[in-house]
């Protein structure tokens, strides 16, 4: 929103102030309306119209053509099934409740779109000046002017419903320009007058929150700007990378962001009325230098012939000036945790149990992160010194488990981080099982390191299974048991009395969240292995030869051969998962209106960040989904999917593809050049 709307504390302006400020942004934006040509066909690709500070960019050139490939893969067949119908309807009904916090703010609805664009719709979220966010969305609606002028009645009579008050700037060229004013609102950063600024030309349509944005951005329309969205080097980089992936007659969906950028200006946008507690994430993370993450961005594709989706993104975060591309420093203080090596193959080992909801494995410099983590730790306590007391405390302390962190475990461990994930029936809110797996590459150093860790933890039970030892959480005490490294980085800030290394493990183990509440460890198969349950872990460490393992099963093989394609060269992570597998337990706990109560790691996580942060409280579930179907009814539509990265010179190059359930193999046979534009 508008940063002069937003700042500071103000009473609600007077009717006549409104209307004076409304009257003195009619006469600029006739002027701008003025100065378009009449008749000119939509108007510039919006990447050359939105301005450099322009922080998220979303842009369909081709909406109709997008909605036939969407709707001819299994996901629009999906939606289209008559037993979905009650909840899709149902969604979309919430959806327009909720649209007062997005879209619903400018009048608009997803569904309105769909019949007014002749050309490329696009939304621009920016940053007109410092601390403020402006929303503009361009309709070229070529061919479409009576559709166009239906659908600005339509969002007139919404706006006026909502009790807005219409201004109309006088003029004949400017009659089609209306501002908004809606009724004043409380925020956090005091009353404000949402606004609504709507220009119509011949042959597209500019709607904003911003007045003063959306008359800027009618006077780049025809011809675009020197300062353009298209001018940033990030931006250029990731079209670069990204967009000749696919032919022009694809359909695509193109987007852009600026985390960083967008973060800090939402936050000053949106000041809180009270200070808040705890860490500013958004300060940290820029001065740990993980500012080097400049830009991410790509396209997305429906039905390219062969996959039901297809996606290429850029991470760009090229390194610091003066530093190499590839090397370990390449980024300052804790963003040099961001090392990702490439190799040359990520195959599952032959312990991984063949019929898995998913399985991903990615290299990852574990020696280096571990020691760029001590900045990072201390500045999210607010302490220096922390994580390097709490690493001591856990060598010296007397009643602590007296191991070198750094030499006895992470100095032990490889480069190859693995998850699979699965789910045991009937669904129930501890359904979802997964076993985190870290290459050791001295397993009886990792597996001594362990046992002398669990060892004197009353919470920690020896289990015996198939000549391998398991050390078993027995109560819900913590989340996971005292070697895992996290500790000290989870730490809050603590009070005067807890400055002793003991009160602060202490502290740690009573605070962190209860993230796997009946997790098991143990080290077998060269592999410190990590697990939510038991049973679990025991399947894997069951596991074994070539029928019994995922690298056998055919969708994997075809979903690897699909990667292959994308990744000729070597690659820093993989990864594999089944649909029906993967969204059946969030499907049925979504199905019960019990999602808020899942104690998978994705339950709490939205627990985490949609509830009201009151311990042990549960949230109301968000959607309602009360009217789906049977999950029987619709796995049908759900295939096999995968994704891959290669760390590259700017960044991490990230792409992905998911098949139809039932993929013909001869169709694979095509050349990568017919599939990914290589």
């Amino acid at each position: 929103m508008h940063g002069s709307l937003t700042a500071g504390r103000r009473p609600p302006m007077s009717r006549r102030g409104v209307a004076r400020r409304a009257a003195a942004w009619m006469a600029t934006i006739a002027a701008a309306v003025a100065a378009v040509p009449v008749g000119a066909a939509g108007f510039a690709p919006s990447e050359t119209v939105f301005p450099a500070t322009t922080r998220i960019w979303i842009s369909v050139p081709d909406p109709r053509g997008l909605k036939e490939r969407f709707d001819h893969t299994q996901y629009g067949q999906l939606l289209k099934d008559p037993q979905m119908k009650p909840f899709v309807e149902s969604v979309r009904e919430q959806a327009r409740s909720a649209g007062q916090q997005r879209l619903g703010r400018l009048g608009l609805t997803i569904e309105d779109l769909g019949s007014v664009p002749g050309g490329e719709v696009a939304l621009g979220v920016i940053e007109p000046k410092p601390g403020t966010l402006a929303a503009v969305l361009l309709v070229d609606t070529t061919g479409h002017s009576d559709a166009a002028n239906a659908l600005l009645a339509t969002v007139d009579a919404r706006l006026l419903e909502r009790k807005a008050t219409k201004q109309t700037p006088a003029g004949e060229d400017a009659a089609a320009v209306t501002v908004y004013t809606l009724p004043a609102e409380a925020t956090d950063s005091g009353m404000r007058h949402p606004l609504v600024a709507i220009a119509v030309l011949p042959e597209a349509i500019v709607v904003g929150d911003d007045p003063t944005v959306v008359t800027q951005t009618l006077q780049n329309l025809a011809a675009g700007r020197s300062d353009s969205l298209r001018t940033v080097a990030s931006f250029q980089a990731v079209a670069s990378r990204c967009e000749d992936q696919v032919p022009a007659h694809a359909a695509p969906l193109r987007w852009f962001v600026d985390p960083l950028g967008f973060a800090k200006a939402l936050q000053a946008a949106n000041p809180p009325r009270e200070k808040r507690k705890g860490p500013d994430y958004v300060a940290i993370l820029g001065r740990q230098g993980f500012d080097a993450v400049k830009a991410l961005g790509g396209i997305i594709v429906f039905d390219d012939g062969i996959h039901e989706l297809r996606h290429h993104t850029l991470i760009y975060a090229p390194p610091v000036e003066g530093r190499k591309p590839f090397a370990a420093d390449r980024y300052k203080l804790a963003a040099r945790m961001l090392q990702f090596p490439n190799t040359a193959r990520l195959d599952p080992p032959t312990w991984v149990p063949r019929d898995v909801s998913s399985w991903v494995t990615m290299q990852w410099d574990m020696k280096t992160a571990f020691a760029s983590a001590e900045s990072l730790v201390d500045d999210v306590v607010g302490e220096k010194g922390v994580f390097e007391d709490v690493v001591a405390s856990l060598k010296e302390d007397p009643d602590g488990p007296q191991i070198d962190v750094e030499k006895d475990l992470v100095g032990s461990l490889g480069t190859r981080v693995s998850v699979i994930t699965d789910h045991t029936m009937p669904i129930d809110i501890d359904s979802e099982r997964l076993v985190i797996a870290i290459e050791a590459i001295d397993s009886k150093k990792v597996a001594a390191t362990v046992a002398k860790s669990m060892v004197t933890d009353p919470d920690m039970r020896k289990v015996e299974y198939d000549g391998h030892v398991i050390w078993e959480l027995i109560d819900r005490t913590s989340a996971i048991p005292t070697l895992e490294i996290e500790t000290p980085g989870l730490a809050p800030a603590h009070t005067e009395e807890d400055h002793d290394s003991r009160g602060r493990r202490g502290k740690l183990r009573e605070r962190e969240e209860k993230l796997l509440p009946h997790s098991a460890v143990t080290v077998a198969h060269g592999h410190l292995l990590i697990a939510s349950h038991r049973d679990f872990l025991e399947r894997v460490l069951s596991t074994s030869g070539a029928e019994g393992t995922l690298t056998a099963s055919a969708d994997y093989e075809l979903v690897t051969a699909e990667l292959g394609r994308l990744f000729p060269g070597e690659t820093a992570l993989k990864s594999f998962g089944r649909g029906d597998e993967s969204l059946r337990p969030t499907y049925e706990m979504l199905r019960r209106g019990e999602m808020p109560k899942s104690k998978s790691l994705m339950g709490q996580l939205l627990n985490g960040l949609l509830g009201d942060g009151k311990e042990g409280s549960v949230r109301s579930q968000k959607i309602d989904g009360s009217s789906l179907p049977e999950f029987a009814a619709i796995e049908r539509y759900l295939g096999s999917a995968g994704v891959g990265m290669e760390t590259v010179a700017e960044g991490w190059y990230i792409a992905g593809v998911a098949l139809p359930r039932e993929q013909k193999p001869e169709a694979l046979a095509r050349e990568p050049s017919d599939t990914v534009g290589r």
